[in-house]
């Protein structure tokens, strides 16, 4: 999918990534680091939504190191932020009507499969987004972005200030897609506990450098630890 060398990516002429070299296969591809370590900038690094300061990066073996941010998800590219993701003052249904305008098969399809996998947006599909709670937000956030039929998924934090259970729903959801859709999802975390139940590799950032690459089997929580340098 993604293939990165040397990439260095900023805001501006701040440089907040530095010479990260990796591919991102057919996987789960977890990003994992404390606040301020990159994770947010890198996403958008693969998005499209900042620009390179150094290096290359491929999608499916074509350089995409100048691409436009709004040709990504022609590319089959869909990005989650953490926030800001719905369009609050739209219900559930228009939300996911939107992300349901790109991809071939008929939207009423894509959408019996978002709210199979999610039940509790079906139950809100006339409500406004605005006025979900945090978890169903992302919920619907992930919907929509899945409604695009994304061959990779990029889902920055999706858990950051939900409730436990909303966590097991989002986490379980996440492996589901995984598992159902053979998506390639790019999920940049804190909760590293629940990130390394359904990874199948993770990368390390600690102020914009990698300090671990690995496959999560094997990988205990000493070595996620240590590789956060802080």
């Amino acid at each position: 999918m993604f293939a990165a060398r040397n990439l260095s990516s900023g805001y501006g002429e701040m440089t907040a990534l530095r010479d990260l070299t990796f591919t991102i296969e057919d996987e789960i591809f977890a990003v994992l680091g404390a606040n301020g370590a990159g994770k947010t900038t890198l996403l958008k690094t693969l998005s499209r939504l900042l620009p390179l300061h150094g290096g290359s990066l491929s999608l499916y073996g074509s350089d995409i190191s100048s691409e436009p941010a709004y040709l990504m998800p022609g590319r089959g590219v869909a990005y989650v932020p953490q926030e800001g993701n719905v369009f609050p003052d739209l219900s559930v249904f228009e939300n996911l009507s939107i992300g349901g305008r790109t991809g071939s098969r008929p939207k009423s399809e894509k959408l019996e499969e978002v709210f199979e996998l999610f039940p509790r947006l079906k139950e809100r599909r006339g409500q406004a987004a605005g006025s979900l709670s945090g978890g169903e937000g992302q919920m619907l956030a992930v919907g929509r972005a899945l409604m695009q039929e994304p061959s990779v998924l990029l889902l920055d934090e999706p858990s950051a200030g939900l409730s436990p259970i909303f966590v097991e729903i989002l986490f379980s959801s996440i492996a589901e897609t995984r598992r159902e859709r053979r998506v390639t999802i790019v999920l940049a975390e804190q909760n590293a506990v629940k990130t390394l139940e359904i990874a199948d590799r993770v990368m390390v950032l600690s102020l914009g450098e990698m300090h671990l690459l690995r496959e999560t089997s094997g990988l205990t929580m000493s070595d996620i630890t240590e590789a956060y340098h802080i």
